[in-house]
C-alpha cells in the first residue's frame, strides 16, 4: 500500500463494545468463524463475553475487536473487518493496545492460525513479531471447537497456531506500526 492510498482511506471511529453490539457481533462470528467461542492455545473463549472495541464507518459498524487481559498481558483476541483496506483493522488494534497500555500490560499478543495469510500480513505490517508456531496446535482447538474445518483459506489444510507480539517499549505496550498499515 502507498502512502497516498493510505492517506485516502476512509477513518474509522472506535468506541467500546456494548450490551446492543452482541447481537450483531454474534451473528458476524457466526457467518464468519462458525460461532461466538474462539480458542488459542487451548483456552476457548466466548468472544461474547470479552471487552472490546467496535469500528465505524459513516455511522455503520464496520468491525471488531476483543481482547482479555491476564495480568501484565493483552491477549487480542479475535479481530475482525467487515471493510477490509479502509482502516478498520488498524483503528481496533491501536484500540485494544491502549485498552492494554491502560490496564498496565505490557505484552500484547494473539494467535492466528497457518491458513490466515492476510491476517499474518496485517500484523506483520502493524508492527507485529512471530514468537512461536504451535504446530498441530488445531487439532487440539478442534477438542474445544468440532466446528473448525480441516482445510482454511484459500485450500490450505488448517494445522497450526501461529502466536505473534507486538514488541513493547520501557513504558509499556507499543505502538509502532510500519507506516503504510
Amino acid at each position: 500500500m502507498t502512502s497516498l492510498d493510505h492517506d485516502q482511506k476512509s477513518h474509522a471511529t472506535v468506541r467500546p463494545l456494548t450490551v446492543e453490539d452482541v447481537a450483531w457481533m454474534r451473528e458476524l462470528f457466526t457467518e464468519r468463524w462458525g460461532g461466538v467461542v474462539s480458542v488459542s492455545r487451548g483456552v476457548a473463549h466466548d468472544t461474547t463475553a470479552l471487552p472490546g472495541f467496535v469500528a465505524l464507518l459513516d455511522g455503520e459498524r464496520a468491525g471488531v475487536a476483543t481482547y482479555r487481559i491476564d495480568g501484565g498481558e493483552c491477549e487480542l483476541v479475535t479481530l475482525d473487518s467487515v471493510r477490509e483496506g479502509a482502516g478498520v483493522g488498524t483503528a481496533l488494534v491501536d484500540a485494544v493496545a491502549g485498552a492494554a497500555r491502560a490496564a498496565g500490560a505490557v505484552r500484547l499478543w494473539l494467535v492466528t492460525t497457518n491458513d490466515n495469510l492476510r491476517a499474518l500480513r496485517f500484523y506483520q505490517r502493524y508492527g507485529f513479531d512471530l514468537v512461536a508456531v504451535h504446530r498441530d496446535a488445531v487439532a487440539r482447538s478442534r477438542e474445544l471447537k468440532p466446528s473448525i474445518p480441516e482445510t482454511g483459506l484459500d485450500g490450505i489444510p488448517l494445522r497450526h497456531e501461529i502466536e505473534l507480539e507486538l514488541p513493547s517499549n520501557p513504558g509499556g505496550v507499543s505502538r509502532t506500526r510500519s507506516p503504510g498499515c
